[in-house]
């Protein structure tokens, strides 16, 4: 079925009718939200819609709610043939300091400690990292939370999950929140188009624990209750949903399904529509021809980063990059606001962190938790280590960049009793592993000596780095990059190993190591804008009618990353935001 064909066409001049509330995430569905006052349709004689936006992500959904909450009328238009973009395929966390969530169950959280948090961790290396852009974001939290949450949505808190920098000035636990896992089948034949790529109900805090599944009784029940969890959904005719699929699914339920806005897939935005010095619309590819499609209110520019552009990615950043996210992700929608006369920030950077090598063909398989685990260490090209292996990914990425410019090799080594004791998210899919040893990505050796040999690392330089480490795990302080000092990084460790349940030595073969590279989770650099995510020009002022968020935007956190979320919660923030600036 055609995107069209199960909403209003845009054309049409009918009006859109009200949203409904979704349908509960798990078990009922909640009270009605406050229908919206109707929303006025396209005009009879031309495509024309108070709002445009242009993406399909977080960021697009949230602003597109946003209209409609406000009585306007939306059209979405996405590249590709599914819609979700990066979202649907993420962890789906956001990151929403002194949330109401938070305030709820009596979580200690101010705006004055996140914003002395964001002071300290992303400082304000651009424009779009100013403190009026970290005032909005934090203020406005609680409108984005109150406002899904008035249409059916049921957030919970990730009570552990800390900030990326929790002993930093304003750090702490538990800022991040989630969906509760989301029916797919509430969207109809819209989940045949998402982007999500794991079909069960996966939360963010069974992630950290199922990684220690057959070591620890907090890890296998959590993969039990997992199970439960799938069992009961398919048990009572549900398609439970969790991470990012969910949030991308529950927001097509709100905007696309109960608020009939048109969703074109298949629809790449091509140029924005300008009158005077205002955005006016946008020209828009559908079926082979280019539509026209006024914009009365603002055009919303949340395309997503420049991800799978390779070229670019290598003049600007100096790597192709191994991105996680989707292929739409081709930087259409900044060069549009470029033509325009935009201005861009943080164009040589992104979300990074290291990845093992994709198999040919494969998607990258990014690693958070396996890195903390202990009985590993990561190393260069020479088999020395370089880096705290725990620190967040985007640090590790920084790392690897400054190291040698990404160019690597990297081996991930593991003694035998990580293999025995922990979870390989990378190696799960059946054959992956004989696929990646196959392509030299993973490599098996009884004894270190022997590893060194087949991973091409100096024998003399590895194996005393790998005695040193020893010395430090028995220890329990690594005194060359301080893992494990932080709580972020025992966040993922294991809380059976003492002193430090990050390090262990590397002692009993065989050893394995998986080749890893720099890998991503999007590209950081876009459309410079203000607090209301308005596009602006180098000089400052603003392309009156362009707005923009998401990775199609400069990143408000700057060249880091605060917390887990940090990319989904300022999106959602600013669509938002956007929003209610339009209906001004």
């Amino acid at each position: 079925m055609a995107a069209s064909d199960a909403v209003p066409d845009a054309a049409s001049p009918s009006a859109p009718a009200a949203p409904a509330a979704p349908a509960a995430a798990e078990a009922h569905a909640p009270a009605a939200a406050p229908a919206p006052a109707a929303a006025p349709g396209p005009s009879a004689s031309a495509l024309e819609y108070d709002v445009v936006v242009v993406g399909s992500g977080a960021a697009a959904f949230a602003c597109a709610l946003g209209a409609l909450d406000e009585g306007l009328s939306v059209l979405m238009v996405e590249s590709t043939d599914r819609f979700g973009g990066n979202t649907a395929m993420s962890g789906g966390g956001l990151w929403l300091p002194h949330s109401p969530v938070m305030q709820r169950e009596g979580a200690r959280d101010s705006r004055e400690e996140a914003l002395r948090y964001l002071d300290a961790t992303v400082g304000e290396p651009g424009v779009s990292s100013n403190r009026a852009r970290k005032e909005a974001f934090v203020d406005g939290v609680a409108d984005f939370v109150l406002t899904t949450e008035r249409y059916g949505f049921e957030w919970i808190r990730a009570a552990a999950y800390p900030d990326y920098y929790p002993e930093a000035p304003g750090g702490k636990i538990g800022r991040s929140i989630e969906l509760r896992p989301f029916d797919a089948k509430l969207i109809g034949h819209w989940r045949k188009k998402s982007r999500a790529l794991l079909p069960f109900p996966m939360l963010n805090s069974d992630m950290y624990r199922l990684g220690r599944a057959w070591s620890t009784w907090s890890g296998f029940w959590q993969g039990v209750r997992l199970v439960f969890r799938t069992l009961g959904g398919l048990v009572r005719g549900r398609m439970l949903l969790g991470m990012g699929g969910a949030l991308a699914a529950a927001l097509a339920k709100v905007v696309v399904v109960d608020g009939k806005v048109p969703l074109w897939l298949n629809a790449p935005a091509r140029r924005l529509v300008v009158e005077g010095d205002r955005v006016v619309g946008v020209e828009v590819e559908r079926g082979g021809e280019t539509v026209t499609v006024r914009a009365r209110r603002g055009v919303m520019l949340a395309a997503g980063g420049f991800d799978r552009d390779k070229e670019r990615r290598k003049r600007l950043q100096g790597v192709e990059g191994n991105p996680a996210g989707s292929p739409g992700a081709l930087g259409g929608g900044i060069d549009m606001a470029v033509e325009v006369g935009a201005a861009l920030e943080y164009m040589d950077d992104a979300w990074w962190g290291a990845t093992v090598r994709p198999v040919e063909g494969g998607l990258s398989s990014f690693i958070v938790g396996e890195r903390s685990m202990p009985y590993s260490i990561i190393v260069d090209k020479e088999g020395r280590r370089f880096a705290n292996e725990s620190e967040s990914y985007v640090d590790l990425g920084h790392h690897m960049l400054e190291h040698d410019g990404a160019v690597g090799p990297y081996w991930f080594i593991l003694d035998r009793r990580y293999t025995k004791r922990y979870f390989l998210t990378f190696a799960a899919e059946p054959g992956a592993a004989k696929k990646m040893a196959a392509q030299g990505i993973k490599v098996t050796a009884p004894t270190l000596d022997e590893l060194a040999a087949k991973i091409g690392v100096d024998r003399a330089v590895f194996l005393a780095e790998v005695d040193t480490f020893n010395g430090y795990a028995r220890t329990g302080r690594d005194q060359d990059f301080h893992r494990g000092d932080s709580a972020y990084d025992r966040y993922y460790g294991d809380p059976t190993i003492h002193p430090n349940n990050n390090l262990a030595p590397l002692q009993r073969g065989p050893f394995t190591a998986y080749e890893v590279v720099i890998g991503d989770l999007g590209t950081k650099g876009g459309v410079v804008t203000d607090a209301h995510a308005r596009a602006l020009r180098a000089d400052g002022s603003v392309i009156e009618g362009l707005y923009s968020a998401g990775n199609n935007s400069a990143a408000v956190m700057g060249h880091t990353y605060p917390g887990p979320g940090s990319t989904l919660g300022p999106a959602s923030v600013f669509g938002l935001i956007a929003a209610r600036h339009m209906a001004r």
